[in-house]
């Protein structure tokens, strides 16, 4: 347990420290006229903060505000609650809109927010771990709450935070389509981590990715051999959008069972910092087992974890075409039947699209092979909308009239 005093001398201090609140985000105004709790979750430094600030910023009522990721509450637990609610009462007044920052740090938390629900109070939250937030979702929270996910600057934020305006002609100029092309390369080496698009040195990746696998995966699910995880992660990190079965990433990293490498992977993919992509089989038995594809949530992790030649940047492209079609909801998976193609995104029961992303098409090899993977996952499914993405180009003509050719600046603003 802790003090009153220490609640209300940290509630002070957050309060007087809370003056910005970041590039502005999409904000549903129906998250905002609903009666259920709204849960914010994302990968660490991802903006929750400030998008939750903003979200404030939006209620009348905005002072029940309350941050949990902070050393000196490191004794918190679900009794000190009560007393939050006095601290809360006594600074501020009556109010009935609750916003907590990482409040799955505290066990129990779920039971607060459900007593608040009931006692007909609004109640916003962010988190950075999936399968906590999700369990207790599933619980306690199960019907009351809207899930949403929030990611790094999208390549449109990025824009939009380096003051780049674009309109439509822009698609269609010379000009235009090259100013974007360099941007989005930029953008593909530098990810969408808001701080470090404004500043913050490579230090800041790197102090980022060591805290969330330290705390969010060693401590938190008390896995005692850190060097299998930073031996994973840096062969993942080098080795991103490609295919990877337990048993092969067990004799990289030199443990014996390969349960143990699904485990440390699931581990971290809780905290966002990775996905895990399952090949498309109508057997949900069949697509667990089968061999997986892993993208990291941003591409500064990658080239700052991993090894990768700076010349390398077709991984890098489909990593965040992964990451983007993950930021639009969609559900996808990857197609291997002879040919591959890289995703396939399935709405309800059927597979309405297929992607392929590469580099350039203009080496012929290239192109049969792109082209090979993406009509044998159309036939497959019988999808008429199939899109080839490249870096720049969209000028390569293909001899199958079902499939369209986009530049990636050109999809990702779409």
């Amino acid at each position: 347990m802790v003090s009153k005093e220490l609640i209300m001398r940290v509630m002070a201090n957050q309060h007087a420290k809370d003056l910005e609140s970041g590039m502005p985000r999409n904000i549903d105004d129906r998250w905002l006229s609903t009666r259920q709790v709204v849960v914010i979750s994302g990968v660490r430094r991802c903006g929750k903060s400030y998008f939750l600030r903003q979200i404030r910023k939006k209620n009348n009522e905005k002072d029940y505000y309350f941050r949990f990721d902070d050393e000196r509450l490191i004794n918190f637990s679900v009794e000190d609650f009560e007393t939050l609610d006095i601290c809360f009462s006594e600074l501020y007044g009556e109010q009935h809109t609750y916003f907590f920052d990482e409040i799955q740090n505290i066990e129990g938390w779920e039971l607060y927010v459900r007593r608040l629900y009931n006692e007909g109070a609004k109640v916003y939250v962010t988190g950075s771990n999936a399968k906590m937030l999700s369990r207790e979702m599933g619980t306690h929270l199960s019907g009351i709450h809207i899930p949403i996910e929030l990611y790094p600057f999208s390549f449109a934020e990025y824009l939009q935070l380096k003051d780049i305006n674009i309109n439509k002609k822009d698609f269609y100029t010379t000009a235009g389509a090259a100013l974007l092309a360099k941007h989005l390369k930029t953008y593909m080496l530098s990810g969408g981590f808001p701080a470090y698009l404004q500043g913050e040195p490579d230090d800041y990746i790197s102090a980022l990715y060591q805290s969330i696998i330290y705390r969010d995966v060693l401590q938190r699910n008390n896995i005692t051999n850190g060097r299998e995880v930073l031996e994973l992660m840096h062969f993942l990190a080098s080795n991103a959008a490609k295919r990877h079965s337990y048993a092969s990433l067990a004799k990289v990293i030199g443990v014996k069972h390969s349960d143990t490498v699904k485990h440390y992977i699931q581990c971290v993919e809780e905290t966002y910092l990775l996905s895990q992509l399952l090949k498309y089989n109508a057997s949900v038995k069949t697509q667990e087992a089968s061999i997986k594809k892993i993208y990291l949530i941003d591409n500064a992790i990658i080239r700052l974890v991993g090894f990768n030649p700076t010349d390398n940047l077709g991984p890098l492209l489909e990593n965040l075409i992964f990451v983007e079609l993950k930021r639009r909801g969609k559900d996808i998976f990857y197609h291997a039947n002879g040919n591959e193609c890289d995703f396939i995104v399935r709405t309800g029961t059927r597979i309405t699209q297929c992607i392929q992303v590469t580099i350039s098409l203009a080496d012929e090899s290239t192109r049969k092979r792109q082209v090979a993977g993406l009509a044998s996952a159309a036939k497959t499914y019988g999808t008429t909308d199939n899109t080839i993405i490249t870096l720049d180009d969209d000028r390569i003509s293909v001899e199958d009239n079902n499939i369209r050719i986009v530049p990636a600046w050109r999809w990702l603003l779409e």
